[in-house]
């Protein structure tokens, strides 16, 4: 399988380095060349496979150019090693829980595939490799723990000073060792902006071998087609339409959904839910992207002005807004929306939805209501453990919610951050120091 960029289809990168390199040379963001369609056998079997059998067919046509199918297998079984279930709230709507993971986010999926792939680059080649990571809570954390301890491997962690939850922050910053977290002041746009700026750099380049673990980064976006078709597969109904909610940030979750559908799974529908940093619903809605400062949320992990894989999406569709609005419904919602979203929920189905999935809901609601989408089966992806919002959660809907044991032990532990500015050159000179 070869890769492209975004930017210019004419050169192709392997998939070593595509991942070595994060961005590609010209800025853009690599894509695979073609997206292999599942046999319709393996469609059909859904029901009956497991989260890594279906995960091993969806990588298999991505990774076996480079990798054998021996270590495929094993990447496949040590990445994925947690439960992935699909909890009816009634007949017909269902959350697809992600946060089973080291880490209680959907970013583990991602980061725990791309660590094992890099471990076995690093080792084959034998080198040292720098990655950065821009992070408005949950990325970072997974992308630590997936990636402590590794050899040849040095993780710098970016995140916006007081725009990240408590426990988000002190998994962020407990780790050590070959983990770095710098504390930026600044959003998480900024963080974003240093990140590509180095990538840019020529200078530093020479100087530093350097990848992102972002969703920019066409490693992490991979696995997230996989749990899409394994959600798929559990529906009761198999002649009904299907919709699935995103909460959406930077787009890379709904862009991983959009590969799965091009591999055949049967998804009719994607709704975006986003919070008041919405410059992709304005896209839907007026054909215009128009970057924005970010406004800061309860659903922090969406708080994106200028979400990278927009530019994926706008390729997925060679950048025919028509196309795009047809298939992808998008509504956003403010704070005080979401804390009753919260507090509804609870009372009607007796669930606890984080901040971001009942962003995720309300959007649902809203698709149903404007599409006249009753019928339809509906799969809501609830992204992070409402634990990790525990004060939010809990003044919404009045309901205590319990710390999973890593998460209590957790915050008993001590926060290792670098406070630094958000200018480019304070932030290249201590790199380089």
């Amino acid at each position: 399988m070869r890769f492209y960029s975004t930017k210019n289809r004419s050169q192709t990168f392997s998939l070593k380095e595509a991942i070595l390199q994060g961005l590609a040379p010209d800025g853009g963001l690599f894509m695979p060349e073609a997206i292999p369609r599942l046999a319709d056998q393996v469609i059909n079997n859904l029901p009956e496979m497991t989260f890594q059998e279906i995960a091993l067919q969806m990588a298999r046509p991505f990774l076996q150019q480079d990798f054998t199918e021996t270590e495929i297998e094993r990447l496949i079984t040590q990445a994925f090693d947690f439960g992935v279930p699909l909890v009816p709230l009634t007949g017909e709507l269902f959350v697809l829980e992600l946060f089973h993971g080291p880490t209680l986010a959907f970013k583990d999926f991602g980061a725990r595939f791309m660590a094992r792939l890099v471990e076995l680059i690093t080792q084959k080649e034998n080198k040292e490799l720098t990655i950065l990571v821009a992070t408005s809570g949950d990325t970072g954390s997974a992308v630590a723990h997936a990636f402590y301890n590794k050899n040849n491997v040095r993780v710098i962690l970016l995140y916006p000073s007081g725009m990240v939850s408590e426990i988000q922050e002190k998994q962020l910053t407990i780790l050590g060792a070959n983990v770095t977290a710098l504390e930026i002041e600044g959003t998480f746009d900024d963080c974003q902006r240093l990140v590509k700026q180095a990538f840019s750099d020529k200078d530093l380049r020479r100087k530093r071998n350097l990848t992102s673990a972002n969703s920019i980064n066409i490693a992490r976006l991979l696995p997230q087609a996989f749990y899409y078709a394994h959600a798929v597969g559990r529906l009761p109904f198999k002649d009904r339409p299907v919709a699935i909610s995103v909460p959406s940030g930077n787009l890379g979750n709904l862009t991983g959904g959009l590969i799965a559908r091009r591999m055949g799974v049967p998804i009719h529908q994607f709704v975006a839910g986003m919070n008041a940093n919405d410059v992709f619903l304005q896209y839907l809605t007026s054909g215009r992207f128009t970057p924005r400062i970010v406004r800061p949320t309860i659903s922090n992990a969406m708080d994106v002005g200028n979400p990278s894989n927009f530019f994926r999406i706008l390729d997925f569709f060679e950048h025919d807004h028509q196309r795009i609005k047809s298939a992808i419904y998008g509504a956003s919602f403010n704070d005080a929306r979401t804390r009753l979203a919260i507090k509804q929920a609870f009372e009607k189905y007796a669930y606890i939805f984080d901040p971001h999935g009942a962003v995720g809901l309300l959007a649902m609601e809203k698709f149903v209501q404007d599409c006249k989408a009753e019928n339809w089966q509906k799969i809501v992806l609830e992204t992070a453990h409402p634990a990790k919002f525990k004060d939010v959660v809990e003044e919404s809907c009045g309901q205590e919610v319990q710390n999973p044991p890593r998460l209590a032990e957790t915050l008993q532990k001590e926060k290792k951050a670098i406070l630094l500015d958000k200018d480019y050159s304070i932030f290249k000179e201590w790199l380089l120091s």
